[in-house]
């Protein structure tokens, strides 16, 4: 995954190993300062494509 590529419905969801975030095909995404943080943007990102998701059933 280039650094401009949009994720897709099929990278997620988001997982984190330490600071690293990575789509299910195992592919970066990106490094937070902490893990912590990781975790954080991991977490939003997943519920917003999980949202997603939902909306377009629901539409």
């Amino acid at each position: 995954m280039t650094q401009d590529s949009p994720l897709k419905p099929d990278d997620f969801p988001v997982k984190v190993e330490n600071q690293k975030l990575r789509t299910q095909k195992d592919e970066p995404v990106a490094v937070a300062e902490t893990p912590e943080l990781a975790d954080q943007v991991a977490k939003r990102l997943n519920e917003h494509a999980h949202q997603e998701e939902q909306d377009r059933w629901s539409a």
